[in-house]
């Protein structure tokens, strides 16, 4: 079992930062790769950013290319995400996931159903 706890949420003016933490418990965080998925009112879940076990090979959607960016740290059983030069549209609940890979899988799931554990959301807002 693993459990996820985001954080980093709240209220930020549009082309401003924000970054979200998400930590994980367990000691075989570094044979997870991590996700996060976001949800706006209304809308369906959809998928943001993703890296791999390795911290080596991450994946993003078109919407967050060049403004989002994953990392984590073994270590310290948590993934971050870096948002940068957020927009209106950027406002919804932020989901982290994980999903046990191992080390032989080497790219990152983007599939919400791919995911085995899911974080309870931290609710980003981007006011115009």
């Amino acid at each position: 079992q693993v459990q996820l706890v985001e954080s980093g949420g709240g209220l930020v003016q549009a082309g401003g930062s924000l970054r979200l933490s998400c930590a994980a418990s367990g000691r075989t965080f570094s044979s997870y790769a991590m996700g996060w998925f976001r949800q706006a009112p209304g809308m369906e879940r959809e998928f943001v950013a993703a890296i791999a076990w390795s911290g080596v090979i991450t994946r993003y959607a078109d919407s967050v290319k060049g403004r989002f960016s994953i990392s984590r740290d073994n270590a310290k059983n948590t993934v971050y995400l870096q948002m940068n030069s957020l927009k209106p549209e950027d406002t919804a609940v932020y989901y982290c996931a994980a999903k046990w890979t191992g080390i032989g899988r080497p790219y990152p799931p983007t599939g919400e159903y791919e995911y085995d554990y899911w974080g309870q959301g931290t609710q980003v807002t981007v006011s115009s």
